[in-house]
């Protein structure tokens, strides 16, 4: 079997391991609680409050996380990161193999590895290329 075919099969049977993944970014913020006695007040040390910053509606949106749970969100975010990371490189094997079989000869054939990782539904093929129009195949939009 080839290698990355080995590869995307490891990639997909992991993605289910991060099925408790939570969306967002985890942020720790340090402020103080505005009550004059406190030994923050001086603004030296701070008291950290723990946020998830997500978009809801389109709309940034922050909630805070208990400091008990801190590190069980910290962990399901970066399941998130890390689903974001496995899903990036199966998009770049499942583009690699979809150009080497690519019938035509164009601008996608001197893809480089860096771009390679590029989500298929950005690349297009150029409009400019008269073996596309001779195919009978019409560019992406």
């Amino acid at each position: 079997m080839e290698p990355d075919l080995e590869r995307r099969g490891r990639l997909i049977r992991g993605l289910g391991a991060r099925r408790e993944m939570l969306p967002g970014s985890f942020v720790e913020r340090k402020r103080s609680c505005g009550r004059p006695n406190c030994h923050c007040a001086d603004g030296k040390i701070l008291h950290s409050q723990y946020q998830i910053s997500v978009l809801v509606d389109g709309k940034p949106k922050a909630f805070n996380i208990p400091a008990e749970l801190v590190e069980k969100v910290r962990e399901k975010t970066d399941m998130r990161r890390r689903f974001d990371d496995a899903a990036a490189a199966i998009r770049g094997i499942n583009l690699k193999r979809f150009l080497r079989g690519w019938p035509i000869r164009c601008r996608w054939s001197s893809i480089s590895a860096r771009s390679a990782a590029m989500p298929a539904e950005d690349v297009k093929p150029s409009t400019k290329s008269p073996s596309a129009s001779a195919t009978g195949l019409s560019p992406l939009r």
